[in-house]
């Protein structure tokens, strides 16, 4: 879609991945976009973004736990990561993530949740750091 008019769909959907995932962290996507990526990063931006995280039926902190859930059940490390830094700007507490750590053990498993509570608490971790570091300046 290079060069083309994108979708309305595709524009509400950039808009709520910016607010979702932050400014800084979509436009290092877009400019790491090339020719061979860009089909992919406008399907996720028009499917994902678009169609299931604009609907208005859960909020945002309610799609955040339930996605961190299962890409944890599904072993998508980057995905928890990103997600799990997400809950800066969807709202997502520690709390939520710690219940969504329990559901993803009784109904995916303990080695799974072992490991994205490992990955969680790095990313909860860095938005303290960073929350901390710019209270600081």
């Amino acid at each position: 879609m290079s060069g083309e008019q994108k979708s309305a769909r595709f524009n509400q959907g950039m808009e709520t991945r910016r607010q979702v995932l932050g400014d800084s962290y979509v436009n290092g996507t877009v400019a790491s976009k090339t020719a061979f990526d860009e089909p992919f990063q406008d399907l996720i931006t028009e499917a994902a973004w678009g169609h299931v995280w604009s609907r208005p039926n859960w909020t945002k902190r309610e799609r955040s736990i339930v996605t961190i859930a299962l890409l944890a059940a599904l072993g998508h490390d980057e995905e928890v990561a990103m997600h799990a830094q997400a809950t800066r700007n969807t709202g997502a507490t520690k709390d939520d993530l710690m219940e969504a750590m329990l559901h993803v053990a009784i109904y995916a498993g303990v080695p799974a949740a072992n490991h994205a509570i490992k990955i969680v608490k790095a990313a909860l971790q860095q938005i303290e750091d960073t929350t901390v570091s710019e209270e600081g300046k």
